[in-house]
């Protein structure tokens, strides 16, 4: 493939080198944009060195040839590495006033980026609203991760490792269309119990994987329905969508949707187990003294629930849906994981299960995720680690 890859004025740039360094080893042919500020960090001689072929930074270079739309029109691949603030804001606001910025307008080939910034500008309302509205364009976004920043400061904003960024993009840029003409319906989310008008009984889940399992099936050409409980990740346009908030609720609506798909993929993390009374105002500790209790009862179980459903109506006639089941266990050893996720999809009855390890820091409302794809037998059919639109691809390739 031709990469374009896009380098801006973030400390991070000499993360750079070793993502275009993976590139060329993997066969691809390179091309660097760097803006100025970009070549304060790392000199154009390295990249050049890097990457095998000459470095373009000036707009009115090669205006003979048109390189500031050339460049854009010869890419299949787009990548920006470290994208800064800046950088984020001008794509947003379609702005090309530099070499990069034309480029990528130039160009129809998926774009990838990569954020490296200060977690208060990652997280200011101006950057999260023009990262909102890039997604909804259908740009792609590795990270970013948390840890050590410049200096002493740590936090969200640290531009993910190279390898996540290129096996992302790489990802992302062979994509198919072989889910063409497949109506799939994916849940995402937490579901959450209430307890009061104010309080309620939830868990972790932010919805990014289901959200990356929607995105990447959409891609593929499936026309997709996501049913999402409580989400804190934005959805693609590309994307229908329901809003739950319940187990009831995603139960209710997924079923519903389930009988005119071909697949479904329960990814939502849905609560076992719902209060059994809702109180009509505001549980107050003076009422209740030093403890307080509460009685829980069964939700139903919605996986199960489908499977059944799905089999019924396979029994009369109806082509069956594939049903993929969701499993998020915090057992670290991975035999007893495995054992747990077996015992798991024969209770279920689903085609295929995705064991995902979750804990304090893992799986849930993390970037990235580490899952192990079992069959209806338990047979290991798939393992997928990395960010979550890789593992979602993964996930995907096994439905195809």
């Amino acid at each position: 493939m031709n990469i374009l890859v896009g380098i801006t004025g973030g400390i991070a740039a000499y993360k750079a080198v070793n993502v275009i360094r993976s590139l060329v080893l993997a066969g691809h042919d390179v091309h660097v944009v760097a803006t100025d500020a970009a070549l304060i960090f790392v000199g154009k001689p390295t990249f050049e060195a890097i990457s095998r072929n000459p470095v373009h930074t000036d707009l009115y270079e090669g205006v003979a040839e048109v390189r500031h739309v050339a460049l854009g029109q010869a890419a299949d691949l787009i990548v920006i590495a470290p994208a800064t603030a800046n950088t984020i804001a001008k794509l947003s606001a379609g702005l090309a006033d530099d070499l990069l910025g034309n480029a990528i307008l130039a160009s129809t080939a998926p774009l990838v980026v990569a954020p490296a910034m200060h977690t208060e500008m990652w997280q200011n309302p101006a950057t999260v609203a023009n990262v909102a509205l890039l997604r909804g364009r259908g740009v792609h976004f590795v990270g970013p991760g948390t840890g050590q920043l410049t200096g002493k400061d740590s936090g969200p904003g640290r531009m993910a490792e190279p390898d996540e960024i290129v096996a992302s993009a790489l990802a992302i840029a062979h994509t198919r269309s072989d889910l063409a003409g497949l109506r799939v319906v994916i849940t995402a989310g937490g579901t959450r119990e209430p307890l009061d008008p104010v309080r309620f009984l939830g868990n972790r889940s932010s919805g990014k994987q289901g959200v990356a399992l929607a995105r990447a099936a959409a891609a593929r050409g499936a026309e997709v329905t996501l049913i999402g409980a409580n989400l804190e990740v934005d959805v693609p346009s590309t994307v229908n969508v329901t809003h739950v908030s319940t187990t009831a609720e995603l139960a209710s609506a997924v079923h519903a949707a389930a009988t005119r798909a071909d697949a479904v993929i329960m990814a939502a993390a849905v609560a076992d187990y719902r209060p059994d009374s809702v109180a009509t105002s505001k549980i107050k500790k003076e009422n209740h003294g030093e403890t307080l209790q509460l009685t829980l009862v069964k939700n139903p179980d919605v996986l199960h629930d489908l499977v059944v459903a799905r089999d019924a109506a396979a029994a009369g006639g109806i082509p069956g849906t594939i049903v993929i089941g969701f499993a998020a266990e915090t057992e670290q050893d991975r035999e007893p994981l495995l054992a747990l996720g077996r015992a798991k999809i024969l209770r279920k009855g689903c085609d295929f299960l995705v064991v995902n390890r979750v804990g304090w820091s893992a799986g849930f409302a993390s970037e990235s995720n580490e899952v192990i794809l079992l069959n209806l037998a338990g047979d290991i059919v798939g393992e997928a680690s990395g960010s979550k639109l890789v593992v979602a691809d993964r996930i995907l390739d096994l439905l195809a």
